[in-house]
């Protein structure tokens, strides 16, 4: 069940992905130290998936700034992946990793895989430099993901660790000051 996935460590993986024009094995080593964006979406050469792809693309450096990596998974291969790399213009801009995942493996440890269907549902997951899972965003096939509404929660999630006597309130803006905790009521209502 994904909503206990929050709190807990990925667990050990290998895949293949295409990254920078390569082919790249990645593991759970590979995503520590830093800030990881998991993004699974249906399939490639579509439409919806085009689309969330080129708005990841291009907010790309903003999750860079924010010590992010942000990687891409669906059921088709590393190799389709830098097929469509090379075919499409937009998806050619594209400069984070591309995971292959036919076999539907590792997606399997996120509960992103449609019993009997190929494709994925759209997933975002936000994990912390440790390895621990701290947001889940589940989507039905066709619901578009937001690559700046990510960004946000991101920047909320770190900034709640590093303020856990403050909280963001609704509609929180990194320009806003948050919220301090009134001590005075916590624990009495």
């Amino acid at each position: 069940m994904m909503s206990l996935l929050i709190g807990t460590k990925i667990k050990p993986f290998r895949v293949d992905a295409f990254h920078n024009n390569a082919f790249v094995e990645l593991n759970e080593a590979s995503l520590k130290g830093k800030w990881s964006i998991i993004i699974f979406y249906p399939m490639n050469f579509n439409s919806e998936s085009n689309t969330d792809l080129i708005d990841l693309a291009q907010q790309y450096k903003n999750f860079q700034k924010l010590d992010a990596e942000i990687y891409t998974v669906s059921r088709d291969t590393h190799f389709s992946h830098a097929a469509w790399h090379e075919l499409s213009e937009y998806i050619g801009k594209i400069k984070f990793p591309m995971i292959g995942d036919p076999l539907g493996t590792f997606s399997e440890n996120f509960d992103v895989v449609l019993e009997n269907e190929f494709y994925l549902l759209c997933g975002t997951f936000i994990i912390d430099p440790e390895g621990t899972i701290k947001s889940i965003e589940i989507n039905d096939f066709g619901v578009p993901s937001s690559a700046a509404y990510t960004l946000k929660k991101l920047r909320v999630i770190q900034h709640s660790l590093k303020n856990r006597d403050n909280y963001c309130p609704a509609n929180w803006d990194l320009e806003e000051e948050a919220i301090r905790t009134p001590l005075d009521l916590e624990g009495k209502i």
